[in-house]
């Protein structure tokens, strides 16, 4: 089963490796990236308009110009009260350490990363989603 994935960052050089890691990786993936949270919104909303789903993972940053992480994820759990919604995984530098204090403990982030994505963090998320999938 393909996995559509997310991409949310503003960093373009973090956005080629995120999507590199994933295009290395055994799964069947369409990614889609987006350089900011509002464009990550617009896709979320087309999606469900179109296909009555959102994306199965996002990779957000947290830290981005105009909206950030934590506003995109607001503003997702407000849009989509009557959808499932998709795994987050924050991907972020962490130079904040509160963020990856509140990143633990907020409901709607299933994991967070360190910048870049390994290939051995997203196998983990890979069992993880497949365990979702199975339990469904």
């Amino acid at each position: 089963m393909k996995l559509t994935t997310c991409i949310i960052d503003d960093d373009l050089v973090s956005q080629f490796a995120t999507r590199y890691c994933i295009q290395q990786s055994p799964g069947d993936f369409e990614i889609i990236t987006c350089s900011s949270g509002e464009e990550g919104l617009k896709i979320c909303i087309t999606m469900a308009e179109e296909k009555d789903k959102l994306p199965d993972i996002i990779f957000l940053d947290l830290v981005m110009d105009g909206m950030s992480g934590w506003d995109f994820l607001n503003n997702l759990q407000q849009l989509f009260k009557d959808h499932p919604l998709p795994s987050v995984y924050v991907l972020s530098a962490f130079a904040n350490s509160s963020d990856r204090t509140i990143a633990k403990e907020h409901h709607l982030i299933a994991g967070y990363v360190d910048k870049p994505l390994s290939r051995s963090y997203l196998e983990k998320i890979l069992v993880e989603e497949e365990k979702k999938r199975i339990n469904t």
